[in-house]
């Protein structure tokens, strides 16, 4: 962020600004994520890595919302964006607000951590009645289609901006751009971020785009789709597409959609090069996509691709089945740190078919069987289950604004949208059964209507999200665990049979020398276990470090002044090689980890009696077994989060570390967990948030907020 605030007071500072899609970057994917969002950077990488079809655009970097947030509006944003738009005009040779070859903009936001539909979009950009006439002669005389435009652009800003559009086309940009900023802290916004855990000073990106039209003819269409099922899996594509539609058709779910195999026999041209798009975004990404497209007059044009939300058993299913495809370039590792955390508990509740009876069927959009009370309103669902009440929540169609409703449901339940829809996609996320396109059900003063059948609020209903059926009353169900996840659960076995958990890492004087520097100390013994070295070995490296360690204790290694600034060194060319804004982020991103850590440890050595805590004396071995069973989870998020932040720069070797402490944990040896003594996951993870707070240039208190 220094970096950047320093371009922005330089002449040229535009082009710390604005990025065209297919510029070229001299960062990391991390430092990319950060500074252009995920929608931003998934353009970059589809424009100039993958080579996909992409209308050109340009992307205004998050640290431009940072600074309209604190400062308002700049005229560098004027500067940058008249550069950018200039780059698009000559490209296409269509001109902003030329009333007779005119460009459209589409203004979309992107952070970098996904949150789908809780920030604002307005499309076309760029049209009033005067330009209508100029759009409808470049689409060949179809004034029914330029009008639509003009109309769908009035909604956009309605719902986005507050007001009708204004008539100039620069004032157009500038209130949607800003109508995206001020969106980063809407209230839906930040109920995402709560519920989610995301950091709510990274700020949004945006993303200007030319339109590209599929409500132009009857050969466009728009559409989103999933490279595999998010919902249980299975290697075919999952999705929605609208013929003679625009995307917020498919996504708000105003408009019952139809299933993507549709497309293949309307437009088979454009079907077939979507497959081949997926391919390449799945193979770059490594996972399950999440595509949104448009086909204007039979040409594909691809708008977004990000991973996919999906549900735990679909995660699992997808990790498995790619480590297993020799084609596929995700190994077993990978595949069990992203998903290990998952093996124990991810199971589907099934319905146990007995003499019930559906009253109606939608789409199943999220697998599992869920009962409750039957609500119509968000804050009806907040209110019943913060009395500990199981709710269904049931909604024309969900909208951003729901979300603290749908936190607090156990299922969902629409009578418009379908498997692309927000109900579907936030659902999947986090878990929860859904079914949406129930159009039978209405909504009436005191519950809903169903052919015929009132059902009034309160009463209990049941959905079953595999096959989309809606039941009277609670329905008796059952859990089955995924069979890959007993697969994946015998190869983690294996791989801790083998020794790979076990095994000490390679052990450098210089990575000796931080750890000693990290704390100022380090027991000689841990020393020795870490490295795995004998009494010789450790001997040999502090000789070679004796002006920067000091081994004269007979238990304990210090650092010497010399050492604690050679460690400083050391942790400052990390940050060069991380990056400044990265490596904030990166310790941004560890604080959900550190407090669900330190509560974990502090329930192991404090333990509740008569409702006050007391020391835990251990006598209660199933009260240890509950805390210790929390630690696997942690821990495969944990690694998987490294894993995530390894590419960026040389970290140490917490990863093989903190493996080696759960396998002595797993044997029993329970002072792996938090002695002070030996090599213990507690003090691991104490160097790990130490490190981090170093590498974003902080001291402990300022990271702690103190």
């Amino acid at each position: 962020m220094r970096i950047l605030r320093a371009l922005w007071s330089m002449p040229g500072m535009s082009d710390a600004i604005a990025f065209m899609f297919d510029a070229p970057h001299a960062l990391s994917d991390a430092e990319r994520l950060q500074l252009l969002g995920g929608k931003g950077k998934s353009l970059s990488d589809m424009t100039r890595t993958l080579g996909l079809p992409v209308p050109p655009g340009f992307t205004l970097g998050t640290g431009a919302c940072r600074q309209y947030l604190r400062s308002g509006w700049s005229p560098a944003f004027d500067d940058a964006i008249d550069t950018h738009l200039a780059r698009i005009e000559a490209t296409l040779g269509r001109g902003f607000g030329d009333a007779a070859h005119p460009l459209l903009l589409s203004v979309r936001s992107g952070g970098a951590a996904s949150m789908p539909g809780m920030m604002d979009t307005v499309l076309n950009v760029g049209l009033n009645a005067d330009i209508v006439p100029g759009l409808a002669a470049c689409s060949g005389g179809d004034t029914a289609f330029a009008r639509d435009c003009l109309t769908r652009l009035h909604e956009s800003f309605a719902k986005s901006v507050g007001h009708a559009p204004p008539h100039d086309p620069r004032i157009q940009l500038r209130a949607a751009i800003e109508a995206v900023f001020q969106s980063w802290n809407s209230a839906r916004a930040q109920a995402y971020r709560r519920i989610e855990k995301i950091a709510g000073d990274a700020g949004t990106a945006v993303n200007i785009q030319a339109m590209v039209f599929g409500n132009r003819d009857a050969m466009s269409g728009t559409g989103v789709v999933f490279s595999r099922n998010p919902s249980d899996g299975n290697p075919a594509r999952f999705g929605d597409i609208l013929f003679q539609a625009q995307g917020e058709d498919v996504v708000s779910g105003s408009r019952q959609t139809m299933d993507i195999a549709e497309m293949a026999d309307r437009l088979p041209e454009a079907s077939a090069l979507l497959d081949q798009s997926l391919d390449v975004i799945e193979r770059h990404y490594r996972d399950l996509v999440d595509v949104e497209f448009t086909i204007e007059s039979g040409k594909l044009w691809i708008l977004q691709a990000r991973p996919g939300k999906r549900s735990p058993e679909a995660a699992v299913r997808i990790a498995h089945d790619m480590a297993l495809d020799p084609d596929f370039p995700l190994s077993r590792d990978e595949a069990l740190a992203r998903v290990r955390h998952l093996l124990a508990g991810v199971a589907r509740s099934r319905r146990i078919a007995g003499e019930e009876v559906a009253i109606g069927a939608g789409l199943g959009a999220s697998p599992g069987v869920a009962s409750g009370k039957l609500v119509t309103s968000a804050e009806r669902a907040v209110e019943l289950a913060a009395r500990g009440e199981a709710v269904i929540l049931a909604r024309p169609e969900t909208s951003p604004e729901d979300i603290e409703g749908i936190a607090a449901a156990a299922g969902l339940l629409t009578s418009r949208g379908g498997l692309a829809s927000h109900a579907a996609v936030v659902a999947r996320g986090w878990g929860k059964p859904a079914v949406v396109g129930w159009a039978a059900m209405s909504f009436a003063d005191g519950g809903i209507l169903a052919d015929g059948m009132w059902i009034a609020d309160e009463a209990i209903l049941s959905i079953d999200g595999e096959t989309g059926e809606i039941f009277p009353g609670e329905l008796a169900s059952t859990t089955q665990i995924a069979p890959e996840a007993a697969a994946m659960a015998g190869w983690d076995d294996a791989r801790a049979d083998d020794g790979a958990a076990a095994a000490p890492p390679a052990f450098s004087g210089e990575e000796l020398l931080l750890l000693v520097a990290l704390k100022g100390f380090c027991p000689k013994d841990a020393a020795r276990e870490i490295g795995g070295l004998d009494d010789a070995g450790l001997a040999a490296m502090l000789g070679e470090l004796h002006d920067c360690l000091d081994a004269a204790s007979p238990r304990f290694i210090k650092a010497t002044d010399a050492g604690k600034r050679r460690g400083e060194q050391i942790v400052a060319a990390h940050g060069d090689a991380v990056g400044g804004s990265a490596a904030r982020a990166i310790l941004a991103a560890f604080h959900p980890l550190n407090d669900a850590f330190k509560t974990l440890v502090t329930a192991w050595q404090m333990r509740p009696s008569d409702g006050a805590p007391v020391f835990n004396d251990h006598s209660d071995p199933d009260y240890d077994a509950g805390i210790l069973g929390q630690l696997p989870g942690l821990h495969c998020e944990t690694t998987a989060w490294l894993a995530g932040i390894d590419p960026q720069g040389p970290l140490p070797f917490f990863r093989s570390r903190f493996e080696t402490a759960l396998a002595r944990l797993r044997a029993g040896d329970t002072a792996y967990l938090a002695s002070p003594k030996i090599d213990s996951y507690h003090n691991i993870w104490f160097e790990l948030h130490e490190y981090l707070i170093r590498l974003a240039g902080m001291t402990r208190a300022e990271a702690e907020g103190g």
